[in-house]
């Protein structure tokens, strides 16, 4: 089974947490379901950038992204090398290490 360790969030996750998965949900479903409020602003459906993550372990063990998560992380506040949405982030076999960016856009709640 395995585990997704997201690393401290001083808002999110101030200490961090280190949970078991199982195989097959998303890594935006894992952090709402063990109370770590990570926006999603969409509901999920790959409409926005606000489950912004950082893949700093594991990356390679996910799906690709495909061309529309491309687009929206090239929106993204902070992009990274792996960086992915959150709602698309598939979990597989392997441990996940996950970073919570420091920001967000949300252009529904900053007035865009």
């Amino acid at each position: 089974m395995p585990q997704v360790i997201f690393l401290p969030h001083a808002e999110l996750c101030p200490d961090g947490a280190a949970i078991q998965v199982e195989s097959g949900v998303s890594v935006l479903d894992v952090a709402l379901q063990n109370g770590i409020g990570i926006e999603h602003a969409c509901e999920k459906s790959c409409a926005c950038t606000t489950c912004h993550v950082l893949i700093r372990e594991g990356f390679d063990s996910l799906d690709p992204s495909d061309e529309l998560e491309d687009d929206l992380l090239d929106k993204a506040w902070g992009l990274e090398r792996d960086s992915r949405l959150g709602c698309q982030a598939i979990i597989k076999d392997e441990d996940l290490v996950v970073e919570i960016p420091k920001y967000t856009v949300n252009q529904v709640s900053e007035g865009h």
